[in-house]
């Protein structure tokens, strides 16, 4: 099954398309109506209805703009005209939403994502034309009196240089929450159309950056910064794959194991970046162990985490399993509201073309009757079929912040997962320390029983002692980068709780306004409808 943050990429497109559809099924009712005759003959069907009361006449067209209900006229703005800037439908006329409010808040006005171009891969392939990638306009407008205020800043950026950005913000700001990037979709690829799966990565693209935008200390960052402004190719630094990291940590891992000492030091300024990027494999390995020995052993290591953090990572992870299902029901209602959209669009145009044939064939006034009936009916389906896609339009706005909210929460794993490997790294550094000076005691013990000391004991003492002064200095690094992390998992899991409160609030308002208010409007169409063929109820009574 597509995700939903795919399915809801995915729906936007065939959404517009449907509008479209929709537009020009309009024009052929419209034309359908030109082509029923405004003054009916006298005769009538003699096998069907007798001849109509003097009130009776036929219904007046519903093709005019529908006056909302009390409920709707409160919620709803009027319908945009056909050349404004949206067709969006209603509006809420409701106060700015908590995303909105975080929106100006940040430093970027705007960011939009736009014109995908295929080129072809720079490269030493004999095949001209071999590999192709696509990239994408980046056009940002900073907001003024920030410090890099001008104009618009356009840059042309693949998928690439998208994943090298989020790789240089991950470590760069271990310990926050950082919005996840959008995937690679290999599969979707394959499935979609390439010109729907461009245009869903774009959609995707464009609400990554927004995110990152929102967020008070990645927006400001300046990866981001250059991210979006310097032309050209990104300067940013690219990650090495993991295959030649762990290369680079096997040639390693013979001098660090027999004995060649700078090889077996671990660098402060390496010591802050986790262990599983594979160049140093023996610490891996020492960690690995001093896992085991946490979980097993029952010693209870000299730096454990803080009872407060376990209780709000354990309801984070009860979020992450309340919000997985949620996301999930909240994908089939929009999937169902759009089923009900398209059928009724495609009732409505069944009646048109019924209308069509009614028309040429009827004889009988009767008979034409009927045919206005039946067009009333087909631009009511019309008209429901797009207050539908509009409503869920509307509801894939605002359901989407529960998707938006487990995304969130893989970030949190993410940003626990660094506090966490940040704490096995310094219990290590404190493990090996521990082992090293009872090796020098061990061996100053030995050294001391022989007249005159021995020289290569205390040699190795020596060694041994400079081994114990940089790991000293990894193990401050390791304690001071576990601290900072701590503090901005503490902020990040505040400013969570606040906005969870104000976006899920927002959220279930704007919803439930939105899902009275067309509900409302759809009724106002079909009561319409059976005002105007109420007729057919008094001539059977």
């Amino acid at each position: 099954m597509m995700g939903l943050e795919a399915f809801l990429g995915f729906a936007s497109i065939r959404a517009r398309k449907e509008r479209e559809s929709l537009a020009r099924s309009d024009a052929a009712a419209s034309d359908c109506r030109t082509a029923i005759p405004s003054s009916l003959p006298s005769d009538v069907d003699p096998l069907l209805f007798p001849t109509p009361r003097g009130g009776d006449s036929p219904p007046p067209s519903s093709s005019s703009v529908l006056e909302p209900p009390s409920y709707a006229d409160v919620v709803f703005g009027p319908f945009e005209s056909s050349n404004g800037a949206s067709d969006q439908g209603p509006f809420l006329r409701l106060d700015a939403s908590p995303r909105s409010v975080r929106a100006v808040a940040s430093d970027y006005r705007r960011i939009a994502v736009s014109d995908p171009q295929t080129e072809v891969e720079a490269s030493n392939s004999l095949v001209p034309g071999g590999t192709t990638y696509v990239t994408y306009l980046i056009t940002t407008l900073v907001r003024p009196g920030s410090d890099d205020a001008g104009p618009e800043f356009s840059v042309r950026r693949r998928f690439r240089d998208v994943v090298t950005l989020a790789d240089r913000l991950s470590e760069a700001y271990r310990g926050f929450f950082i919005p996840p990037r959008p995937d690679k979709n290999l599969v979707d690829s394959q499935i979609m159309q390439k010109h729907e799966f461009v245009e869903h990565r774009r959609l995707a693209l464009e609400k990554y950056l927004r995110r990152l935008a929102e967020h008070p200390v990645i927006g400001k960052s300046d990866e981001l910064r250059v991210f979006l402004q310097e032309k050209g190719k990104l300067p940013l630094p690219t990650t090495t794959d993991v295959a030649s990291r762990m290369m680079d940590g096997a040639v390693r891992l013979p001098k660090q194991l027999f004995g060649e000492w700078a090889a077996a030091q671990v660098a402060p300024q390496d010591i802050v970046q986790p262990a599983k990027g594979g160049r140093d494999l023996l610490r891996i390995f020492k960690e690995l162990k001093q896992a085991v020995v946490n979980d097993w052993s029952g010693v209870k290591p000299s730096v454990v985490e803080d009872k407060e953090f376990l209780e709000r990572k354990e309801k984070m992870q009860d979020l992450e399993w309340q919000l997985t299902p949620a996301s999930q029901q909240a994908e089939a209602l929009i999937r169902s509201q759009q089923d009900v959209g398209e059928i009724m669009g495609g009732l409505g145009l069944t009646f048109i073309k019924l209308i069509k044939f009614e028309t040429e064939e009827s004889v009988y006034r009767s008979q034409r009757i009927r045919v206005a009936d039946t067009k009333n009916v087909a631009t009511a389906a019309v008209k429901a079929s797009r207050l539908y896609q509009e409503l869920n339009a509307h509801t894939v706005k605002h359901l989407d912040t529960l998707h938006e909210y487990l995304g969130l929460t893989v970030a949190a794993r993410s940003a626990f997962s660094d506090r966490t490997s940040t704490l096995l790294t310094v219990q290590t550094l404190m493990s090996d320390l521990t082992t090293l000076n009872t090796r020098v005691e061990k061996l100053e013990a030995a050294s001391s029983k022989i007249f005159g000391g021995d020289r290569s004991r205390l040699r190795k003492v020596d060694e041994l002692r400079e081994t114990i002064r940089v790991t000293e200095d990894a193990k401050s690094c390791a304690i001071r980068e576990y601290e900072r992390i701590k503090k901005n998992n503490r902020n990040e899991l505040d400013r969570l709780d606040r906005e969870k409160h104000d976006d899920f609030l927002s959220m279930l308002k704007g919803f439930v306004i939105n899902q009275v208010g067309y509900s409302e409007k759809i009724a106002s169409v079909w009561a319409t409808v059976a005002e105007e063929t109420s007729r057919y109820a008094r001539d059977n009574n």
